[in-house]
């Protein structure tokens, strides 16, 4: 497959696609890194093992800069891992050039934005790939389908979608430790959380129901967050009664956010105020691990309540001489998985992750090597 792939944004995720590519046995890839800061792409090509292959384009903030518009001319799709905001801009440059676009945000007002944009295209746009929203979605569907298959039934009582990102080590009183981008976390533990209750979609308080769940004989806790559930209260309505995405953690930690949150409110910005919290007190760490879990229950044709589940455990790894943290390559994997497919032709106009083949997806070389056989 000789194509040539944008990746902008040269932090984490950008530099670990650039290597997961760059490693790919049969495919012959030109990989073009794009990044406001040159130091950054520079970084970027050298862990990506560097080569003939890789090269780099400075970002202007108007975009106006030669190198830029010669790369947008000459590339087939854009990976788009700059922050969130600046996915419609990006996806309007991949439309005018006629490329592919995949993103990773989780923002919904920038995903309508970039899904109004793709409608009509004649290239593919996959919007919220990575790991959650991403993976997570087109496994709960992988279950889904193989559960309505097997039973032969077109409903299911209830899916549930659960992931964490998580330290080997955790100390009281958070339980917790930064293992990427602290930037974020305490947006997806204010903002509220997208399920199906009694067939219906409604937004609720995130944090606002703690459960613990024992995944492969370990204990974990989840609590609802924002963000994760993605397409799927959509695409499923009317086919599943009760549907949620939480996000795990090591037993303790919810009890501390939720203490931390209450006696931030009144205040003019509780996110900010979280975020600011969590950074004085909570340190980042290398060593991480991701689980990753979903299940199906519902009845068979002859009433019995059955269920199927499947889950995960992804553990750093090593590609090209560099160690991936889990969550580096449990991100980037499905990015650069949803790349091959949208370049194979197969999609058009605007591609969520419950459109996707979920059999292409998670036994592509890409994912399957990173996440294990399904």
């Amino acid at each position: 497959m000789d194509k040539n792939i944008i990746i902008v944004g040269a932090g984490g995720i950008g530099r670990a696609a650039a290597l997961i590519l760059s490693h790919l046995e049969g495919m012959n890839f030109q990989i073009q890194l794009g990044d406001i800061d040159e130091g950054a792409c520079q970084e970027a090509i050298a862990y990506a093992g560097g080569g003939d292959h890789l090269s780099y384009f400075v970002m202007t903030k108007d975009g106006d800069s030669s190198s830029e518009a010669s790369a947008y001319e000459k590339g087939h799709i854009i990976l788009d891992c700059l922050p969130g905001k600046l996915a419609p801009r990006m996806a309007q440059i991949a439309k005018d050039n006629d490329m592919h676009y995949a993103n990773l945000t989780e923002y919904v007002a920038e995903t309508d934005q970039v899904e109004q944009i793709a409608t009509g295209a004649s290239t593919g746009f996959c919007l919220q790939t990575g790991l959650a929203p991403g993976f997570i979605n087109v496994l709960a569907m992988k279950l889904f389908t193989s559960f309505t298959q097997t039973y032969g039934v077109t409903e299911v009582e209830e899916i549930k979608m659960r992931v964490g990102a998580l330290s080997a080590n955790a100390e009281a009183p958070h339980f917790y430790a930064f293992t990427w981008s602290p930037v974020g976390v305490a947006t997806e533990y204010i903002k509220d959380a997208l399920v199906v209750r009694d067939y219906k979609t409604s937004d609720i308080p995130s944090l606002s129901r703690k459960e613990e769940i024992v995944i492969d004989g370990e204990r974990y806790e989840d609590n609802y967050t924002s963000g994760g559930a993605a397409d799927l209260p959509k695409a499923l309505q009317g086919k599943v009664r009760n549907l949620d995405y939480k996000t795990l953690r090591h037993l303790g930690h919810y009890d501390w956010v939720r203490s931390v949150v209450e006696d931030l409110e009144g205040s003019d910005d509780v996110i900010q105020g979280l975020e600011d919290i969590m950074l004085n007190q909570i340190p980042q760490v290398e060593d991480d691990f991701v689980i990753v879990y979903a299940s199906v229950k519902g009845k068979d044709t002859e009433g019995n309540l059955r269920g199927i589940a499947k889950s995960y455990k992804v553990l750093p790894s090593q590609i090209g001489g560099q160690t991936l943290r889990a969550i580096q390559s449990t991100t980037a994997g499905p990015l650069c998985q949803v790349a091959l497919l949208l370049l194979s032709g197969a999609y058009s106009g605007p591609v969520f992750q419950s459109q996707l083949d979920p059999d292409a997806f998670l036994n592509g070389n890409i994912v399957k090597g990173i996440y294990g056989p399904f």
